[in-house]
């Protein structure tokens, strides 16, 4: 039998983006937009769905060179457009269940743009993820949110 462990962690990253709360609050809710900047670099997806309302689901499955499956699974549980997002999500490698998260995306205008502050309570199951592996992933994918925000195709996409 395989052995059963948890990591508990919090971590909240901010950015400051050279945009309106209302055009960052979009590329999180418009699946073209979302699409852009949250898939990874020609990570072999092959499946994305958004539907960005209170109850509704975003699914990410994407494969790496390597042949691993990974799949993210959301549920939106409460939005306040251009002010937050809170969601739950769960993700798989291959079968495995390898974490549990909730996440709260909050935006405020800063000068000319937003201060968007990201603040995620993950539990990490059974050494398949980590809390610094998810905070590190996070971190990439708010850098290519700014990138998509300029009108720049991310690094390394």
């Amino acid at each position: 039998m395989t052995p059963r462990s948890t990591a508990h962690a919090t971590f909240s990253i901010e950015r400051t983006y050279d945009a309106a709360p209302e055009r960052v609050f979009a590329a999180w809710a418009d699946p073209a937009a979302k699409s852009r900047w949250f898939g990874g670099p020609d990570d072999g997806e092959t499946e994305y769905e958004l539907d960005f309302r209170v109850g509704g689901r975003e699914r990410s499955r994407g494969g790496t060179p390597d042949g691993t499956v990974y799949t993210y699974d959301a549920v939106y549980r409460d939005i306040a457009p251009n002010e937050r997002i809170v969601y739950t999500y769960e993700m798989y490698m291959g079968e495995a269940r390898i974490s549990v998260s909730v996440t709260t995306v909050e935006l405020a205008p800063e000068a000319a743009g937003t201060r968007l502050t990201f603040t995620e309570h993950g539990v990490f199951l059974d050494g398949l993820d980590s809390p610094a592996l998810r905070e590190e992933g996070t971190g990439h994918l708010l850098d290519a949110l700014g990138a998509d925000l300029r009108g720049e195709k991310p690094a390394g996409w």
